[in-house]
Protein backbone atom coordinates (compact mmCIF):
# COMPACT_ATOMS: atom_id res chain seq x y z
CA UNK A 1 0.00 0.00 0.00
CA UNK A 2 2.66 2.27 0.75
CA UNK A 3 4.01 2.15 -2.58
CA UNK A 4 0.74 2.89 -4.07
CA UNK A 5 0.63 5.63 -2.07
CA UNK A 6 3.38 6.77 -2.91
CA UNK A 7 3.31 6.25 -6.75
CA UNK A 8 0.53 8.38 -6.05
CA UNK A 9 1.83 11.34 -4.48
CA UNK A 10 4.87 11.56 -6.48
CA UNK A 11 2.53 11.98 -9.95
CA UNK A 12 0.76 14.44 -8.32
CA UNK A 13 -2.44 13.41 -9.15
CA UNK A 14 -5.88 13.53 -6.98
CA UNK A 15 -6.72 10.54 -4.98
CA UNK A 16 -8.13 8.94 -2.00
CA UNK A 17 -7.67 5.66 -0.52
CA UNK A 18 -10.89 4.49 1.51
CA UNK A 19 -10.66 1.90 4.14
CA UNK A 20 -13.45 -0.75 5.19
CA UNK A 21 -13.77 -4.13 7.05
CA UNK A 22 -14.92 -5.97 4.50
CA UNK A 23 -13.40 -6.80 1.00
CA UNK A 24 -15.94 -5.77 -1.55
CA UNK A 25 -16.43 -8.47 -4.14
CA UNK A 26 -18.56 -6.64 -6.78
CA UNK A 27 -19.59 -3.96 -8.37
CA UNK A 28 -23.28 -3.95 -7.05
CA UNK A 29 -21.30 -4.80 -3.45
CA UNK A 30 -19.17 -1.18 -3.80
CA UNK A 31 -21.75 1.28 -5.04
CA UNK A 32 -23.76 0.06 -2.48
CA UNK A 33 -21.40 0.43 0.11
CA UNK A 34 -20.07 3.90 -0.94
CA UNK A 35 -23.68 5.17 -2.31
CA UNK A 36 -22.09 5.92 -5.91
CA UNK A 37 -23.93 4.32 -9.25
CA UNK A 38 -22.47 0.99 -10.02
CA UNK A 39 -20.75 2.54 -13.16
CA UNK A 40 -18.38 4.51 -11.10
CA UNK A 41 -17.18 0.94 -9.99
CA UNK A 42 -14.22 -0.04 -11.78
CA UNK A 43 -12.64 -3.34 -11.45
CA UNK A 44 -9.32 -4.39 -13.15
CA UNK A 45 -9.38 -7.66 -15.24
CA UNK A 46 -6.01 -9.21 -16.66
CA UNK A 47 -6.27 -10.49 -19.85
CA UNK A 48 -3.71 -13.20 -21.08
CA UNK A 49 -3.03 -13.43 -25.01
CA UNK A 50 -0.04 -14.66 -27.36
CA UNK A 51 0.94 -11.38 -26.90
CA UNK A 52 1.28 -11.65 -23.07
CA UNK A 53 -1.19 -9.85 -20.24
CA UNK A 54 -3.38 -6.79 -20.27
CA UNK A 55 -4.47 -5.15 -17.84
CA UNK A 56 -8.12 -3.94 -18.24
CA UNK A 57 -9.89 -1.61 -16.41
CA UNK A 58 -14.01 -1.47 -17.13
CA UNK A 59 -16.95 0.36 -15.58
CA UNK A 60 -19.00 -1.88 -13.20
CA UNK A 61 -21.84 -0.61 -15.23
CA UNK A 62 -20.62 -2.32 -18.00
CA UNK A 63 -22.75 -6.09 -18.94
CA UNK A 64 -20.15 -7.75 -20.36
CA UNK A 65 -17.12 -6.98 -22.64
CA UNK A 66 -16.69 -9.02 -25.97
CA UNK A 67 -13.34 -10.24 -26.00
CA UNK A 68 -13.46 -10.82 -29.63
CA UNK A 69 -13.93 -7.50 -30.15
CA UNK A 70 -10.78 -6.29 -27.76
CA UNK A 71 -8.54 -8.78 -29.20
CA UNK A 72 -9.63 -7.20 -32.85
CA UNK A 73 -8.52 -3.44 -31.44
CA UNK A 74 -5.40 -5.30 -29.73
CA UNK A 75 -4.33 -7.37 -32.89
CA UNK A 76 -4.53 -10.81 -31.08
CA UNK A 77 -5.32 -13.95 -32.06
CA UNK A 78 -6.46 -14.99 -28.91
CA UNK A 79 -7.86 -13.19 -25.75
CA UNK A 80 -9.39 -14.37 -22.58
CA UNK A 81 -9.68 -13.87 -19.01
CA UNK A 82 -6.25 -14.97 -16.73
CA UNK A 83 -6.85 -17.58 -14.23
CA UNK A 84 -7.11 -16.48 -10.53
CA UNK A 85 -3.53 -18.18 -10.10
CA UNK A 86 -1.86 -16.63 -13.25
CA UNK A 87 -2.89 -13.03 -11.84
CA UNK A 88 -1.56 -13.63 -8.84
CA UNK A 89 1.38 -14.50 -10.50
CA UNK A 90 1.79 -11.88 -13.04
CA UNK A 91 0.69 -8.79 -10.46
CA UNK A 92 1.28 -10.08 -7.05
CA UNK A 93 -2.37 -9.29 -6.57
CA UNK A 94 -5.37 -11.89 -5.96
CA UNK A 95 -8.37 -11.40 -8.35
CA UNK A 96 -10.50 -8.47 -7.00
CA UNK A 97 -7.50 -6.48 -5.24
CA UNK A 98 -6.01 -5.86 -8.70
CA UNK A 99 -5.15 -2.33 -8.44
CA UNK A 100 -5.93 0.68 -10.84
CA UNK A 101 -2.63 1.77 -11.22
CA UNK A 102 1.43 0.70 -10.80
CA UNK A 103 0.99 -2.48 -12.78
CA UNK A 104 3.56 -2.96 -15.44
CA UNK A 105 1.57 -3.58 -18.27
CA UNK A 106 -0.42 -2.58 -20.81
CA UNK A 107 -3.79 -1.00 -20.21
CA UNK A 108 -7.48 -0.74 -21.80
CA UNK A 109 -9.67 1.64 -20.19
CA UNK A 110 -13.41 1.63 -20.94
CA UNK A 111 -14.43 4.67 -22.41
CA UNK A 112 -17.77 4.73 -20.02
CA UNK A 113 -15.40 5.77 -16.93
CA UNK A 114 -14.65 9.03 -18.26
CA UNK A 115 -18.44 9.69 -17.42
CA UNK A 116 -18.15 10.24 -14.08
CA UNK A 117 -15.69 12.39 -11.63
CA UNK A 118 -14.03 10.08 -9.81
CA UNK A 119 -14.01 6.05 -10.20
CA UNK A 120 -13.33 3.72 -7.59
CA UNK A 121 -11.37 0.59 -7.89
CA UNK A 122 -8.76 -2.08 -6.44
CA UNK A 123 -5.83 -0.25 -4.15
CA UNK A 124 -4.36 -4.26 -4.03
CA UNK A 125 -5.85 -4.65 -0.93
CA UNK A 126 -9.33 -6.12 -0.35
CA UNK A 127 -9.88 -3.97 2.62
CA UNK A 128 -9.51 -0.68 0.95
CA UNK A 129 -10.24 0.98 -1.90
CA UNK A 130 -8.79 3.74 -4.56
CA UNK A 131 -10.75 6.55 -5.28
CA UNK A 132 -9.55 8.94 -9.01
CA UNK A 133 -10.67 10.51 -11.53
CA UNK A 134 -10.47 8.67 -14.97
CA UNK A 135 -7.90 11.28 -16.34
CA UNK A 136 -5.85 10.38 -13.29
CA UNK A 137 -6.05 6.73 -14.59
CA UNK A 138 -5.14 7.20 -18.16
CA UNK A 139 -2.58 9.16 -16.89
CA UNK A 140 -0.60 7.06 -15.02
CA UNK A 141 -1.30 3.51 -16.33
CA UNK A 142 0.24 2.46 -20.16
CA UNK A 143 -2.86 2.51 -22.30
CA UNK A 144 -2.88 1.06 -25.69
CA UNK A 145 -6.78 1.00 -26.21
CA UNK A 146 -9.83 2.62 -25.37
CA UNK A 147 -13.26 0.37 -25.47
CA UNK A 148 -16.23 1.46 -26.57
Amino acid sequence: MENLITFLQENEVQFEIMYHENPIRTAQEGAAYFGIEIGQTAPTLILKSEKGYFAMIISGGRRRVNLEEVSEILGCNQLKLAKPKEVKQITGYTVGSVPLVGLSMPCILDRNIFRYPFIYGGTGEPTSTLKITPNALEKLNQVVALLD
